[in-house]
């Protein structure tokens, strides 16, 4: 996915259908599928990637999302997290 592709996502988020999110679904549970990883597996990835990552920054956790995307010939593990700040050592 090229980085215009990721920032239109980002961006567009306030304008998508019904349509796009009915897609967007289906997408994620064909990924699913073809990666026989349950979403109990995905929901578990994202709650440990959370515990671990608020140990170093402030992240946005209800903007957060990972999700599983096919590339060329693998399945890709995309995280997006929203920092808000870091926190400091000690």
């Amino acid at each position: 996915m090229a980085l215009l592709d990721i920032i239109t996502r980002f961006f567009a988020k306030d304008n998508v259908s019904s349509k796009d999110v009915a897609r967007e679904r289906l997408r994620l549970v064909l990924v699913h599928d073809r990666a026989s990883v349950s979403p109990e597996f995905l929901n578990q990835l994202k709650e440990d990637l959370i515990k671990v990552i608020r140990e170093y920054l402030e992240i946005d956790e209800e903007a957060l999302s990972v999700d599983l995307e096919n590339e060329e010939d693998s399945i890709a593990l995309v995280a997006n997290i929203p920092v808000k700040g870091f926190k400091r050592a000690g």
